[in-house]
């Protein structure tokens, strides 16, 4: 395979803004075709994003045998039947997150899944990068001696009143679009499943989360979190230990002025920079590797994601 051809169902804003500046950065592949249901939007899309072509309607990516993998960045409660239906024409599938809106609907998709000739990647490419990894080897060091909890917020300010964001219908609400960071990030870290938890919301004129705050067991160890449309940006966490903490700027989309700091009887003992290159950048990078065969599939939904979407079901 001398390049992975990708498809692309649909034309949000994640898509321009993530997924395809993170492939041109890996390298290895190209956007072959982007589907709409508005054609025209569809070839404005692939105009404005430098994808290949654009057609009508999602299945006629799916069917094209030409396309190695597709990216699907539809709205939350589309990801299922799209996911599977690539998943079941041969396709590798990168499935924004969150890969379903329960557990019982995630069960369903890593049946097939683990049926399926290529792999299945929900879209927390966080896991890939090398700040990631430098954390873990940190925990792994005894840096902070054991972990004991962890605080996680990710907030923005939504602008608008009509955003898929915002309905309820599509799987809207501030914990499936942000929050769920927080639950997979605290679930890489400590290794397990969350075995409890509750959460306070504040809803909407629409009738979906606007902030959720909430607590998530992991026996031992918990996470605190917090999410929201309406607060200022910041994608803080702070990781405490039996011997001093870790604090992150940016724990899931590092930029290069972002911070790792290692802090022991309260001061900064180390300092760790990310580097340069996106989050998307490495996934999209591995998962080039695996369609080649170079490298085994990590951090698949089959691994991890039922996982997650047990915790979001506890917090809901």
């Amino acid at each position: 395979m001398s390049g992975v051809r990708w498809g692309i169902l649909g034309t949000a804003g994640i898509a321009a803004r993530a997924f395809l500046p993170g492939l041109r950065e890996a390298g290895g592949g190209t956007a072959a075709v982007v589907a709409g249901r508005d054609l025209a939007r569809a070839e404005a899309f692939a105009g404005e994003n430098g994808v290949g072509r654009a057609v009508r309607g999602y299945e006629a990516v799916i069917e094209d045998p030409d396309i190695d993998a597709v990216y699907v960045p539809l709205p939350n409660a589309l990801h299922a039947p799209w996911t599977i239906a690539a998943l079941e024409a041969g396709k590798a599938v990168l499935c924004e997150k969150p890969l379903c809106l329960t557990a019982t609907e995630a069960e369903s998709v890593i049946d097939v899944a683990r049926r399926s000739a290529r792999p299945l990647w929900e879209a927390f490419v966080f896991p890939f990068h090398p700040q990631t990894a430098r954390l873990r080897e940190l925990l792994e060091q005894g840096a902070i001696g054991d972990l004991r909890e962890i605080w996680s917020s990710f907030h923005f300010q939504l602008e608008g009143a009509e955003n898929i964001r915002l309905d309820a219908a599509l799987g809207g609400g501030a914990l499936y679009d942000v929050g769920c960071y927080s639950v997979r990030f605290a679930q890489l870290l400590f290794g397990r499943e969350a075995v409890a938890g509750h959460a306070v919301t504040v809803k909407g004129e629409a009738g979906v989360d606007v902030e959720t705050a909430g607590v998530l067991e992991f026996d031992p160890g918990r996470l605190l979190l917090s999410c929201s449309f309406d607060l200022p940006f910041t994608t803080y966490a702070r990781l405490v230990g039996t011997g001093g903490e870790i604090r992150l700027t940016n724990p899931f989309h590092p930029k290069p002025h972002d911070v790792m700091e290692v802090w022991r009887e309260e001061r900064p003992v180390q300092r760790h920079e990310p580097g340069e290159g996106s989050t998307f950048s490495f996934g999209i990078r591995h998962i080039h590797e695996v369609l080649r065969g170079e490298a085994e599939p990590r951090h698949t939904a089959v691994d991890d994601s039922l996982g997650t979407a047990r915790a979001l079901d506890l917090l809901r």
